[in-house]
């Protein structure tokens, strides 16, 4: 069966993250590690992350998605803020070694007009310095829009980051449907050429999640405009290429439409429908 879920507010811990997610259907989800343009994290409780545990044995959930806040950009021009990304970074990671099963996603970052060369630079710097030989949890690059001076629109730019980092075996990719398309790849027409490409650039091996996404926008748009699943330029026939691609039908899925619950409730069944 598909395993989808959506964004949920970490506020009420983790055991009402699973229980939420199994009230509209989803056996999965996704949260932020903290507030997405603060700083400061929450203490999360051994007791309610056990509790957690001990939910998604019967209400099969798996495979949490941490999502790193907007604010880390690991190759900024300033170095306060590349302090700042490799100081949550680290923390995130610590603190997700307690949470089994548990991957971690994050954007790349945007170089801030030192170009992309330089900023892949500094994303593999922070990558090296925060990887560990004894972590378990995967640390996923997030494919981008390739809006401003953002890091990791093309395939070749998260190759170059991968090769760069020393534990790259921790290293995996996290799909995001409107952004290869408003990046420029042709995930309606062409989605076979697009995995195609991603297979031999980047490797389906590091691919491990999906972010699904409707675009507002026209394909190469570089804008970042997510939209409900079917009424954006993708377009529902090609999500039920996306959910039942050989290649992609067994990866998590993660829903960041702009819904609120009762919405992506509507949008797991739709999608579960559609991959039956």
């Amino acid at each position: 069966m598909l395993r989808i879920g959506c964004h949920l507010s970490s506020a009420g811990g983790f055991l009402n993250m699973a229980e939420t997610a199994a009230s509209i259907g989803a056996s999965t989800f996704q949260f932020f590690t903290r507030n997405p343009r603060g700083g400061a994290a929450k203490t999360w409780k051994p007791e309610d992350v056990q509790a957690m545990l001990d939910y998604f044995e019967k209400a099969d959930i798996a495979t949490p998605l941490a999502h790193a806040p907007y604010t880390l950009n690991a190759c900024a021009k300033d170095e306060n803020i590349r302090k700042f990304a490799l100081e949550t970074m680290e923390d995130d990671l610590r603190r997700l070694e307690t949470v089994p099963g548990t991957m971690y996603n994050f954007h790349p970052g945007s170089h801030v007009g030192q170009g992309s060369e330089t900023g892949i630079v500094l994303i593999a710097d922070l990558l090296n310095r925060v990887l560990r030989e004894d972590m378990h949890t995967p640390v996923l690059l997030e494919t981008m829009a390739g809006k401003g001076s953002e890091v990791g629109r093309s395939f070749e730019e998260l190759r170059a980051i991968i090769d760069r980092v020393e534990l790259s075996d921790k290293l995996g990719v996290c799909l995001d449907t409107c952004h290869v398309w408003d990046g420029g790849y042709d995930i309606v027409e062409d989605l076979d050429g697009v995995i195609g490409e991603f297979d031999s650039v980047v490797g389906l091996d590091r691919l491990r999640a999906v972010h699904l996404n409707d675009s507002v926008n026209p394909r190469e748009s570089r804008k970042d405009r997510h939209e409900k699943i079917g009424r954006g330029q993708i377009g529902l026939d090609a999500f039920r290429r996306i959910v039942t691609h050989p290649a992609l039908r067994d990866l998590p899925f993660y829903l960041e439409t702009p819904n609120e619950l009762e919405g992506y409730q509507a949008e797991i069944a739709l999608l579960r429908g559609i991959a039956e």
